[in-house]
């Protein structure tokens, strides 16, 4: 498992029934190793992009490599190979361990219905060791709480060695420890890894690289120091955004009010 370059062309997509793109052709680059947080408001194309780049809906134009490598002109167990997703809502109602879980990772590298061999199981259990989940191997995944599920489903993910780890969400619904759990285990991954966040503060202490959406569209893409301005922010997400430098910190740390409001936005 490696991490790989990331190049997005031109990609667009758009809904059918619908008039008008829910994401106009976006372009952009994430270095082999580097992490990109999409943020924007609700309706910006977050979810519409991410689920290009892990193959959910193809594009209307344009093209996404991994490692050079156009990830629509391949078989879809080779795209697995490349490409591994951890989504918002996880299934806690089927009888799988958390070992099963995690071995379900290893299937897009299987011939046909294969069982994997000795090999695959070090995998697997390399990936629980490093989210520390090997003590809840044989625990079903309806018992364990939020942030539980979340490390199974990023065990999962690192189980099927991808070069790209896409993560739509990583913190929705936990609570702050668990959050922060999340966060320290995204920031050591050795991948190549695009995450939508809704918290602007927890993405420009988390991610190397932003890019920002509004209603289909790219406001701007760079690093959080670059793109995270008061008048880029307050432009979209409609708000009076306030920017604040820490106490013995170079880390700005945004409040955001509504429009003509003082009241701070929780």
């Amino acid at each position: 498992m490696s991490a790989a370059e990331l190049v997005v062309e031109n990609a667009s997509w758009a809904s059918r029934g619908t008039e008008g793109f829910s994401l106009h052709a976006t372009s952009f680059t994430v270095a082999a190793g580097r992490l990109l947080g999409i943020v924007g408001p609700n309706g910006a194309g977050k979810s519409s992009l991410l689920r290009l780049l892990y193959r959910y809906n193809m594009p209307a134009t344009g093209r996404i490599m991994v490692g050079g490598d156009d990830i629509w002109a391949m078989p879809p167990r080779k795209a697995a190979q490349k490409i591994a997703a951890v989504l918002q809502e996880h299934p806690t109602d089927f009888a799988l361990t958390v070992g099963e879980i995690v071995a379900l990772g290893r299937v897009p590298h299987r011939a046909g219905f294969s069982a994997g061999g000795a090999a695959e199981n070090e995998i697997v259990e390399a990936a629980l060791l490093k989210l520390d989940l090997a003590h809840l191997a044989f625990r079903q995944m309806g018992t364990l709480s939020g942030g539980e599920r979340q490390r199974v489903m990023v065990a999962r993910a690192l189980a099927q060695e991808p070069q790209v780890l896409i993560l739509d969400e990583p913190t929705n619904h936990l609570d702050i420890r668990h959050q922060l759990e999340v966060l320290d285990l995204i920031r050591n991954l050795d991948l190549t890894v695009v995450t939508s966040l809704h918290d602007l503060n927890l993405a420009a202490g988390l991610c190397d690289d932003l890019l920002i959406l509004k209603q289909g569209k790219t406001l701007a893409c760079g690093t959080p120091a670059e793109v995270l301005t008061e008048d880029l922010v307050t432009n979209a997400f409609r708000v009076d955004a306030r920017a604040d430098w820490l106490n013995r910190s170079d880390t700005r740390h945004f409040t955001f009010h509504l429009q003509n409001e003082r009241t701070p936005l929780q």
